[in-house]
């Protein structure tokens, strides 16, 4: 009874599949009992399993073995670019963790085009995937529908915008962050300090920018919407968005660049004016990159965790795989300021 046609059979078929919803009803039993025999577990009477199984099978469905930690599960880990290491770090405390779960991992780029993510889906459906962990993606709701129908569980980690209320999320603390670095740099006395914001489409830049806001109000000031530049997260723009602040009639003495490799971005540029970091201005990344240990001069930055977040991802599908629900379905790790040698007091 699937059709070619996305919804041809009613709101319960997705691209020519039927949900768990109708296997459900079909089978005369609980969608809790259809998604216990999708992900492996066992707790379900052989005439009831048979059942449900005959309908995954007559309906295109994969049932996958039960995701544990001595099982062969297999993760999609999905960025829409890997061109960061940024992304490296998330990489290498996902593999950390799925190793120690004894699960194996795809990683794979959707660019943030159409094309893209629904050749991915269709890999995903061709390897039975157990799990798939979405970083700073915003999945299309209809690809959104399939996994639902695939009875593959989902977890977003540092969401794009505002993902649906069933898909558990893992973020950073953002706002306390960006408030953390700009306190940082008012408690040396800096009172004109500009902002290299992150992409204003994803909620971590807004939380940032907000972060950001709080504590200029309260020292008193508020934001000059002059001293507040467009970046994306990558090098270039921080090195674009200095220079256009250092046009200014009055530079500011300091930069919070929401990314440190913005921030690399924003050193440069001072470099090539020969300005110095930071006896000329200072500045401050958020991230904490292997890498801005090493650069000239060290850069003071706000560490958010990563690796850890990945770890936290993997724990929560692999739950969510064996029919487990997650301690909370929204989680926020603690970010922390780390204070090296590019930021001081404002030159007289």
């Amino acid at each position: 009874m699937a059709t070619d046609e996305a919804g041809a059979e009613g709101p319960s078929k997705v691209r020519g599949k039927v949900t768990i919803t109708e296997i459900a009803r079909q089978a005369g039993v609980s969608v809790p009992t259809v998604s216990r025999v999708v992900n492996g577990r066992l707790d379900v009477s052989p005439q009831t399993r048979a059942r449900i199984e005959e309908l995954l099978l007559r309906h295109g469905h994969r049932r996958r073995a039960a995701a544990t930690a001595s099982g062969a599960a297999l993760l999609d880990l999905v960025f829409n670019d890997l061109d960061s290491p940024w992304a490296v770090e998330i990489i290498r405390g996902v593999e950390e963790a799925a190793h120690a779960a004894g699960a194996g991992t795809v990683v794979s780029a959707i660019h943030g085009r159409s094309g893209d993510a629904r050749e991915w889906m269709r890999n995903l459906r061709a390897r039975a995937c157990d799990g798939v962990i979405l970083v700073t993606s915003a999945l299309e709701p209809l690809l959104h529908e399939e996994l639902r129908a695939l009875g593959v569980p989902l977890v977003v980690v540092d969401p794009a915008g505002s993902p649906a209320l069933d898909v558990p999320t893992i973020g950073a603390a953002n706002w306390s962050g960006g408030m953390a670095a700009t306190q940082h740099l008012l408690s040396l006395g800096h009172r004109r300090i500009g902002l290299v914001a992150g992409p204003p489409g994803l909620l971590c830049s807004r939380a940032r920018f907000d972060g950001h806001r709080a504590a200029l109000e309260g020292a008193g000031l508020s934001v000059d919407e002059t001293l507040v530049v467009p970046g994306d997260f990558h090098p270039a723009s921080g090195f674009t968005g200095c220079n256009t602040l250092l046009d200014l009639p009055e530079p500011p003495t300091a930069v919070f660049a929401a990314g440190d490799q913005m921030a690399l971005g924003a050193i440069e540029a001072l470099r090539r004016r020969g300005l110095r970091v930071p006896q000329d201005m200072s500045v401050v990344g958020f991230d904490d990159l292997p890498e801005v240990r090493w650069s000239a001069p060290p850069l003071t930055t706000v560490r958010q965790p990563l690796a850890g977040m990945g770890k936290l991802a993997v724990g929560t599908v692999l739950r969510l795989a064996r029919g487990e629900q997650p301690d909370s379905p929204r989680v926020e790790l603690g970010t922390e300021l780390v204070v090296r040698s590019s930021t001081a007091p404002p030159a007289p």
